[in-house]
């Protein structure tokens, strides 16, 4: 699945950042804060899929009355 491997790929950048940030860089802090907005884009989309799958295989394994 493309947008997990993007949300990985998301939280492995941050982290020179966040170690800027708690040694008090507030520009820093301010990349934190915004990239962690778009993590929580992509993990809502990587929610929604694995919902959409859950939802097909539940359809799929549900047989017509005989």
């Amino acid at each position: 699945m493309q947008d997990y491997e993007d949300l990985k790929t998301m939280v492995a950048e941050i982290e020179d950042d966040l170690n800027k940030a708690e040694s008090g860089n507030k520009a820093a802090g301010t990349r934190v804060r915004k990239q962690m907005q778009q993590i929580k884009k992509v993990a809502n989309a990587v929610r929604s899929k694995i919902l959409e799958l859950r939802s097909s295989i539940r359809t799929s394994s549900i047989k017509p009355d005989q």
